[in-house]
């Protein structure tokens, strides 16, 4: 009888320390920008709150399972100990010190996390050992105890929960798409992270003719990559997007083989020649049913397109930097694709091979196909592209349509002669730009809707 009134007294002591660490957890969250700090009192959710504000999730997602075991564990002892027999109390026993050890071990990690946040000496981490609670209430309450660039914590945690309210921006739909080129009406791109809604892209409506050669723009975090997956049909997102009269996300089976994409890695054997690589690619991609003569001569005139026939029976991993981007180039283009999308292909070249890669893709564009590029260093071929598309993050942290227009008009409306000169004027301050993204944003939309009331009109 004593020992089941022993262990009922040590696990309602488990419980009231837990009780005092949650107080003071939610005290810490506060500080450091929460939102949702009632979580500091749901076993596993506490963790992923914390998690997420020292930027370690995937610590938290373990921490958030041992944590509900913990007290899961706790619950089963005090409902049950009076009738479980000494050998189901011992392996309870046995599991409940095991989720112990485990959690421990990941609450260092983040009291660790912790105190780099509040800029803490490390020694803290031996009143930490002794009592968590206690460490904690310390740092919640403690007037001095301020978590470093608090502003900053909170700016990151807010960001892409609440896209800027700009005005003159309308989101995309009931407008008439084009049935020709490439038609996009992106209303939203989203994730859910904590069960927090946090926008990636917003409102981006475009018209790309075919025949065009495209420069994709934007600073870091802009959503550059982000559009481009959206375009692309690999990442979804609530949008309508056509090519050629087609809906890419509809019949995505089979527009998936009308779309090209090379991406800033070179993904090939190095092992085998120019030829059977690009002869593979093709036999991979094309259509079963297609002659092989047909088949091979597309290899041809592919190979021939981007210079590959020369050094066509050299090995892969023999070729230069430039002759790489070309034979990676050359694996997409042999399908033929109507849109062709490349994210950074001149990246690591110098200016004259860079150049002669982009007048590669000038050609292709000036076959009929719709090509789309992502380079951050534009100004040095920005001559042999027809549009510009400028990506800019608002106020909320939001990738938004800040321009879409030639080079001349992207130099116009932004007020710079290079287009390196036209990103900083939409990159925040803290990153070295202007800080003009929202600006920029109002400017463009009310823009357009000048130019649909004079087609109106």
């Amino acid at each position: 009888m004593e020992q089941i009134q022993q262990q009922v007294v040590n696990n309602l002591s488990i419980l009231i320390q837990w009780f005092l660490f949650s107080v003071a957890l939610q005290r810490v969250l506060r500080k450091m920008g929460g939102k949702k700090t009632w979580m500091a009192y749901v076993p596993g959710l506490r963790y992923l709150a914390l998690s997420e504000r020292l930027d370690m999730e995937k610590d938290g997602v373990v921490c958030a399972v041992l944590d509900a075991l913990s007290v899961i564990a706790v619950l089963v002892n005090l409902t049950v100990a009076i009738d479980m027999s000494e050998r189901v109390s011992l392996a309870m026993a046995l599991i409940q010190l095991v989720v112990i050890v485990a959690l421990f071990v990941f609450r260092i990690r983040f009291f660790l996390a912790l105190i780099r946040a509040f800029d803490m000496k490390k020694r803290w981490i031996i009143l930490w050992l002794i009592a968590e609670w206690l460490t904690l209430m310390i740092i919640g309450f403690g007037k001095k105890f301020q978590p470093v660039a608090v502003g900053r914590i909170h700016e990151d945690w807010e960001a892409g929960t609440a896209p800027a309210e700009i005005p003159g921006v309308r989101s995309p739909g009931g407008r008439a798409m084009s049935n020709t080129g490439l038609s996009v009406d992106l209303r939203e791109r989203t994730v859910k992270e904590l069960f927090e809604k946090r926008y990636l892209l917003k409102d981006i409506a475009l018209d790309i003719p075919n025949g065009s050669l495209v420069l994709l723009l934007g600073g870091s975090g802009a959503g550059k990559t982000t559009f481009v997956n959206a375009l692309i049909g690999y990442e979804k997102a609530d949008a309508t997007v056509l090519l050629n009269g087609a809906d890419v996300y509809k019949d995505y089976d089979r527009m998936k083989y009308r779309i090209g994409f090379v991406p800033q890695q070179n993904l090939i054997r190095g092992n085998d020649t120019v030829q059977h690589t690009v002869t593979d690619a093709a036999e991979l991609r094309l259509p079963a049913q297609m002659p092989n003569a047909e088949r091979d001569e597309k290899v041809t005139e592919v190979m021939d397109l981007l210079g590959l026939t020369a050094g066509a029976d050299g090995l892969v991993c023999k070729k230069s930097g430039g002759q790489l981007r070309r034979i990676s180039i050359a694996m997409e283009l042999v399908t033929d694709p109507e849109l062709f999308v490349l994210d950074e292909p001149d990246s690591g070249l110098d200016g004259v091979i860079a150049r002669e890669i982009f007048t590669k893709l000038r050609g292709i564009a000036d076959e009929g196909k719709i090509v789309i590029v992502i380079t951050h260093t534009p100004d040095r071929v920005i001559d042999l592209f027809d549009k510009v598309i400028v990506l800019a993050k608002d106020s909320g942290r939001v990738g938004r349509l800040a321009f879409y227009g030639s080079p001349q008009e992207a130099r116009d409306f932004f007020g710079k002669d290079t287009m390196e000169g036209v990103v900083m004027s939409v990159n925040r301050k803290e990153e070295g730009g202007e800080g003009l993204a929202d600006e920029c944003i109002e400017r463009y939309a009310k823009m357009t809707a000048e130019k649909e009331e004079g087609v109106r009109a």
